[in-house]
């Protein structure tokens, strides 16, 4: 039975595609933001789509290895997916770091990234990019602080990465390498590739609470930084959306005790940043909670951040990430936990008009990919009823995106 599961699914796939195609937006145009809404081709633009951090690293350790990469992105695509998430970074003493020392760039991994981004624009989706990770995983901003120590700089705190003059020369030296990019496939500059709809300064930035104020400054820099380098491509934070002292009022939405020094309001009120991003993960923020009180904590969440980005941002919004664990091979919780947050994102991309603009799942892997599964994998072809809940959440979306065709 399993079998022919998995057959139908993948003959469901391919028909979907087929209507999804024509449904597409044209991939030689760049994603913009009109007052709430993004907009492309002039016409409102809203999505279903996906997170895979994983794809530069595979394409890059080995070609025969890049098949993952394209079955993830047709599949994606069959399933009406229209952007992705992913990653450029990776520093330091890793496997396939891209940046394994300062300034010193892995060519190898850069043609992973290379083949992402050629790959995802025959596929017709839209890639948002991280820059850098704030967690240790992958090297992130902590490699950034080794590296200075190691060159002689006193360092007293890990926070210190937002502060510290070499750290942030380190940081932009980054930025300006990866958006220079020329890729090897298309020829086409990274900052110059509409397939690219959005850079991420980091990847879930925090910083201990008195660092709150030197994080805000930081993304105010960088956010211009990038600006003045590319000024065709969207940006935003990375944020996971929590509040601060800044909106002491806000706090009682946070996730239990929560202080990371990021505030969802004030960051995001960056005159640079031109969306806005929440994340969440109601089974490990909320882990000894029940299923009531996390269901309670997921739609407040959700309006809280809807209602602040519609009237005080003023700028569109995205689930950025979102998912939960499976238990053995049990999908149903899964499934049931993604009805569940497909129906507040649209109930509220249709009461705004595509202000509240979709949301990225967390996240899809390719068959073959065990060594990277981290329990809220996702692998399309295996999973049938995953994949019609997302199906249908993106089928109502491209409805959606037709009603509302004329920006506000």
């Amino acid at each position: 039975m399993a079998s022919i599961r998995k057959i139908n699914c993948v003959w469901g796939l391919i028909f979907l595609s087929l209507i999804f195609v024509g449904e597409s937006q044209n991939s030689n145009q760049f994603v913009e933001t009109r007052n709430t809404q993004f907009v492309l081709n002039g016409s409102t633009f809203v999505f279903n789509g996906f997170n895979a951090y994983w794809m530069m690293m595979v394409a890059a350790s080995d070609k025969s290895q890049r098949s993952k990469v394209s079955n993830v992105l047709a599949q994606a695509s069959a399933a009406g997916l229209k952007v992705c998430r992913t990653i450029a970074f990776g520093e330091g003493n890793i496997p396939l770091a891209l940046q394994p020392s300062p300034g010193v760039y892995n060519e190898n991994v850069f043609e992973g990234l290379d083949f992402v981004v050629s790959e995802a624009g025959k596929y017709n989706i839209k890639l948002m990019i991280s820059l850098v990770n704030n967690f240790k995983e992958l090297g992130g901003k902590l490699q950034y602080v080794q590296w200075a120590r190691d060159a002689g700089v006193k360092i007293k705190n890990p926070d210190d990465f937002y502060t510290n003059a070499v750290i942030r020369g380190y940081y932009k030296n980054h930025v300006k390498k990866v958006l220079t990019r020329v890729n090897t496939i298309t020829k086409i500059a990274y900052k110059d590739d509409p397939i690219i709809m959005a850079w991420q300064l980091m990847n879930e930035p925090r910083s201990a609470p008195q660092y709150a104020k030197s994080l805000h400054k930081w993304i105010e820099e960088m956010a211009a930084y990038v600006k003045s380098i590319d000024n065709k491509h969207l940006l935003s934070i990375g944020m996971e959306g929590f509040y601060g002292e800044e909106t002491p009022d806000r706090k009682q939405y946070n996730p239990g005790n929560y202080t990371s020094g990021t505030e969802f309001v004030k960051n995001h009120l960056v005159k640079e940043i031109d969306f806005a991003t929440m994340h969440v993960y109601p089974d490990r923020w909320l882990s000894t909670k029940i299923e009531t009180e996390r269901t309670r904590f997921l739609q407040r969440w959700i309006d809280i951040h809807f209602n602040d980005s519609m009237t005080i941002v003023k700028k569109p919004l995205i689930l950025g990430e979102f998912g939960r664990v499976i238990v053995g091979n049990d999908v149903k919780y899964r499934d049931s936990f993604l009805t569940e947050v497909y129906s507040y994102i649209y109930a509220h991309a249709k009461n705004s008009r595509g202000g509240m603009a979709g949301s990225l799942v967390w996240q899809l892997m390719s068959e073959g990919m065990e060594s990277y599964s981290d329990g809220y994998q996702i692998v399309l072809s295996q999973n049938p009823s995953t994949t019609k809940i997302m199906r249908d959440e993106s089928t109502r979306m491209v409805a959606l995106e037709q009603r509302v065709a004329k920006p506000n």
